[in-house]
C-alpha cells in the first residue's frame, strides 16, 4: 500500500458553480479514511478559501492533497497575477475582488486569514505577474 493519497485536482477561473468542489472531494475521502469529523472540517474551510481565491483572483489554477495518516498538506498553484503585498493580504477585510464578485457573497477579505486560523502551516510563495502558490498542511488530532 502506498505510503499517502495523492489527489489533483484543475480549478477553475471565474466558475463559481463548480467552486468548491475540489474541496468537497478531499472532504469525502477524508470522511471514508475515517479522518475525525473536526480535523475534516479545518482542512475544508482552509482548502475552500484557497480554492475559492483561485476562482476569484488567478483564473484558476491546480489544488493537489496528499493525505497521510497524520497529516493532509495541500497544494494551490495558479498562474494568476500573484499577491504584491503578503502581509497586506493576510489583515482580516482586506480584499481585491471587484464589486462583481462581491455581490455574489465573496471577496470579504478572510481568504487568506481563514486559511491560516484552519491550517497548522500556512506558506505562501507569491511573485506578481507569475502566480502564487499556497501550501496548507494540516495535522489530525490523536
Amino acid at each position: 500500500m502506498a505510503d499517502h493519497v495523492h489527489l489533483e485536482y484543475v480549478v477553475e477561473g471565474d466558475n463559481f458553480v463548480s467552486a468548491g468542489s475540489a474541496t468537497e472531494s478531499v472532504k469525502a475521502c477524508l470522511k471514508g479514511m475515517g479522518v475525525k469529523p473536526e480535523d475534516v472540517r479545518r482542512v475544508a474551510i482552509s482548502m475552500y478559501e484557497g480554492e475559492i481565491n483561485m476562482v476569484i483572483h488567478a483564473n484558476g489554477g491546480k489544488a493537489t492533497a496528499d493525505i497521510y495518516m497524520d497529516k493532509v498538506v495541500i497544494t494551490l498553484a495558479d498562474t494568476g497575477k500573484g499577491i504584491a503585498d503578503i502581509e497586506l493580504a493576510m489583515k482580516p477585510g482586506y480584499s481585491t475582488a471587484t464589486d462583481d464578485v462581491r455581490s455574489l457573497g465573496f471577496g470579504a477579505g478572510m481568504g487568506l486569514p481563514n486559511m491560516k486560523k484552519y491550517a497548522d502551516e500556512c506558506l505562501i510563495e507569491s511573485t506578481v505577474g507569475v502566480g502564487t502558490k499556497v501550501t496548507l498542511v494540516t495535522k489530525f488530532s490523536a
